[in-house]
């Protein structure tokens, strides 16, 4: 049975924004003639189960449209799926969220008519998928773009409470507020591959992409098809200096900073030595006060589609 693509549309990301191009996405599909099928979700974990269910039934070609929850869905559906003996469907990516993340660190461009050229195309490209094991997910939860514990997942929660606004200036709001409750760093025994780091750190990022929080540039030399996760570990700073390290970030530029360390690993072991680890994965939460998590890749896994040659 040869099945249709399947799009997988989450009206409700970007705060319901994304219900609005819907129209848009079918109108670009239909001047390219492609016959595809659509489910839209209907509750938080539906993404999940359906590209599950899909992947178990035989379809080869998914597509997501939706934020990076949406996506994190979709990867942990298709990662889960009791089919690992078949190649897992190919993942295609319509980026309609708030920070769009994961499709950034995929190459991914916002702009819809490009990124539907680049589905109707079908060029592929492997990626590599992370698991973090400890908190909430004892057996693990899969990820596309990076896990941050620490200072950006404060942020993070304090971005998710600012209803009045979108895009990036939420999470400047939550930066802003995040700055005042979480400034003295957890010591943390970071196990990585080659060596162990023992120190008070204020942030911790197991990046396969290069960007969180839709404009913090965690790791922006990241290849998330390289086998290697790419670190952005900031020790203890003095409060007054968060906000000039953290527009730092936002350019990318915090390589050579002094309490900044950036190495690679394919595995990764955080331990709290005192304090406690707030974590996200993809902006999903994994724990609000975990005591240690493991967070391991798993090399070359995912087909997505690529925009090279659009």
């Amino acid at each position: 049975m040869n099945l249709k693509p399947l799009l997988i549309f989450n009206t409700t990301a970007d705060h319901g924004n994304a219900e609005k191009l819907l129209p848009v996405i079918k109108g670009l599909f239909e001047k390219h003639q492609f016959d595809y099928e659509t489910i839209l979700t209907e509750y938080p974990g539906h993404a999940l189960e359906i590209a599950r269910e899909q992947a178990e039934a035989g379809r080869k070609f998914i597509i997501a449209a939706g934020g990076d929850g949406t996506m994190n869905e979709v990867i942990n559906g298709l990662m889960r799926a009791n089919n690992q003996e078949q190649n897992k469907p190919v993942l295609g990516v319509l980026p309609v969220g708030r920070g769009n993340d994961f499709a950034f660190g995929i190459d991914i461009t916002k702009d819809l008519e490009k990124a539907v050229h680049a589905i109707v195309i079908g060029k592929t490209k492997k990626i590599d998928i992370g698991i973090v094991t400890g908190g909430d997910y004892p057996q693990g939860r899969y990820f596309g773009n990076g896990v941050g514990l620490g200072f950006d997942t404060v942020v993070g929660f304090e971005a998710a409470k600012v209803k009045w606004a979108h895009g990036i200036t939420s999470y400047l709001v939550g930066l802003v507020r995040t700055i005042f409750l979480y400034h003295t760093a957890p010591n943390y025994e970071i196990k990585l591959d080659n060596e162990t780091i023992t120190q008070p750190s204020l942030m911790v990022s197991i990046m396969n992409g290069k960007r969180m929080g839709g404009s913090f540039h965690m790791a922006p030399k990241s290849d998330p098809g390289d086998g290697l996760f790419n670190l952005c570990i900031v020790s203890q700073v003095p409060q007054i200096k968060i906000l000039p390290l953290a527009a730092k970030l936002m350019g990318g530029t915090q390589e050579g900073h002094p309490a900044v360390r950036m190495p690679q690993s394919r595995k990764v072991i955080v331990h709290a030595l005192t304090g406690n680890i707030p974590a996200h994965a993809d902006g999903e939460t994994i724990c609000y006060a975990g005591t240690e998590l493991t967070i391991e890749l798993i090399s070359q896994v995912l087909d997505v589609i690529s925009m090279d040659g659009v």
